[in-house]
């Protein structure tokens, strides 16, 4: 029986809850209680996760516990995960993937085009942050972070106009009636990665890992292959505005991604499509990098000297 971990919020254990009875529903186990941890990304509830280290705020107690032998899985947002992995652990399973797509709510538009001028959007994500600066550079950007009931309650307090929460989030918990309208990907891409899960092990515990695979989605292990490719090749961070979103259609993958600068006055971006051959996460993975690499070289110095000019 496989002892799994997870954030303690009631979006972690929520996901985690459908991971654990996946496996037991092939396995034909009881299913396993989930341990929930409190993690350094939790505790941290006044500023942007980009001051306080970024990625691996939210996996780094559940690594140790994976590494202790405490648990023998953990469960995730993937986009909680630093594009290269802590010695000892692995990435085991894509088991799910909701759609990526950001929810835009308010009170005072059915849309971000209709915000009334200089409108105050609630976002902790630097990546929403710039797109929505990028698209309406007239509207002010406050720090919004917390659990997605934090979040609404504050909408409905009325201390912002409008906010953003991953689409796939809101699903899983029921509440995806407070969305006021779809972010077409194609304004705004997601977080590479958003919307799917992502169960990690010990790389040596052969035993678990293949467990794990049963959970697997190929669909969703090349897509997030793709962004994640996207992501490493940018050196992507909770620092960097970043978007990508892979999609399969008929053997071809469709990938789109971006930076743009934080005040989103600036965005490099491309759009590719590619046939899929025998090795087709490997593939992804080489075909996120690639154009990552093709962004990177033509935002140049200049991107970065603007990060460090500005103070970002």
């Amino acid at each position: 029986m496989i002892k799994w971990g997870s954030r303690g919020s009631p979006l972690a254990m929520t996901q985690s809850g459908t991971v654990a009875a996946k496996l037991a529903r092939l396995t034909g186990e009881a299913e396993s209680p989930i341990e929930s941890f409190v993690t350094s990304g939790d505790r941290i509830a006044d500023r942007r996760l980009q001051d306080a280290g970024g990625k691996g705020l939210f996996t780094k107690e559940l690594d140790e516990a994976l590494l202790d032998g405490r648990i023998d899985a953990a469960i995730h947002s993937l986009k909680d995960l630093p594009t290269v992995m802590p010695d000892g652990i692995a990435l085991a399973a894509i088991p799910s993937r909701e759609d990526p797509r950001d929810g835009f709510i308010s009170s005072k538009a059915r849309s971000l085009a209709e915000l009334p001028q200089g409108a105050v959007v609630g976002t902790a994500s630097l990546r929403r942050q710039a797109q929505t600066l990028h698209l309406r550079p007239d509207l002010k950007i406050v720090t919004l972070r917390g659990s997605i009931q934090t979040r609404l309650k504050r909408m409905n307090e009325g201390v912002m106009d409008a906010t953003f929460l991953a689409l796939a989030g809101l699903t899983r918990m029921g509440l995806q009636s407070h969305v006021t309208s779809l972010i077409d990907v194609e304004d705004m891409p997601p977080a590479p990665g958003q919307g799917a899960l992502a169960v990690t092990c010990r790389a040596d515990d052969a035993k678990t890992r293949d467990l794990l695979a049963r959970i697997t989605v190929p669909e969703f292990e090349i897509a997030v292959a793709a962004e994640r490719g996207f992501l490493h090749a940018l050196d992507g961070s909770c620092r960097t505005p970043i978007g990508a979103l892979a999609r399969l259609n008929n053997g071809m993958l469709h990938f789109l991604g971006e930076i743009l600068t934080p005040d989103g006055e600036t965005r490099w971006r491309r759009e590719e499509t590619m046939a899929l051959s025998g090795d087709a996460i490997g593939d992804a993975a080489a075909f996120g990098r690639q154009i990552g690499a093709q962004i990177r070289a033509e935002a140049g110095e200049a991107f970065i000297q603007s990060l460090e000019k500005r103070g970002w």
